[in-house]
């Protein structure tokens, strides 16, 4: 079967209202985690049978679970803007809101670098509709608008910020950085954003 092969509606060919066995979800498992692996890495042309590989499976089973390129590549999209949205609540249950916010910012700068690895086959599959479109911002937004709410209700995070404002903060960071591959310098400039977002201190009266 050749990358561009598909099924009649791009999925994993399961016989419907079957239920997945459980090797064959440890299979798809492993195949989208060494698929995250390698676009983070490398450019999305990294061949399919090295994903293959590095999941421990043949290229037929990965054909089985992902008919084309892009079905691959929307798995490991979906799953990992589902991934970072959620971890929103989850680290606002463990940490105070601004240090929840702060290590969010982390999760979505990994996300970042997963999607740009991904990101001519995104684009492709986005402008000829083999690729649904998701509504990242959106989503990315309202997570970032969660955090700042519940950052401004402890007093730990300004009331007085547009959310929208904060995700184009993150995205220029991430785009200024990209040639020059410093997790340090994402660091830091994240650092910055989260002080940039914390209510000023009261002047002293002299």
């Amino acid at each position: 079967m050749s990358e561009t092969e598909s099924t009649p509606t791009g999925r994993s060919a399961a016989a419907p209202g079957r239920p997945e066995r459980a090797d064959a979800r440890r299979n798809r498992d492993r195949l989208l985690a060494a698929a995250k692996e390698a676009f983070a890495a490398t450019p999305d042309s990294v061949p399919l049978d090295a994903i293959a590989r590095a999941a421990g499976v043949g290229i037929g089973t990965l054909y089985r679970h992902f008919p084309t390129r892009e079905a691959l590549v929307e798995a490991v999209y979906s799953a990992e803007l589902d991934e970072v949205v959620s971890s929103a609540p989850a680290l606002l249950d463990e940490r105070e809101p601004a240090a929840a916010l702060r290590a969010w910012m982390t999760r979505y700068a990994a996300f970042f670098k997963i999607k740009r690895g991904m990101s001519d086959t995104l684009r492709a599959g986005w402008a000829s509709g083999s690729i649904a479109t998701p509504a990242t911002r959106e989503r990315i937004t309202a997570a970032i608008a969660m955090m700042l709410r519940r950052g401004a209700e402890a007093g730990s995070l300004r009331s007085d910020v547009d959310p929208e404002d904060v995700t184009m903060m993150l995205l220029g960071v991430f785009l200024a950085t990209t040639a020059i591959d410093s997790p340090e310098k994402v660091d830091r400039l994240l650092d910055l954003v989260v002080d940039a977002l914390r209510p000023a201190l009261e002047p002293k009266e002299r």
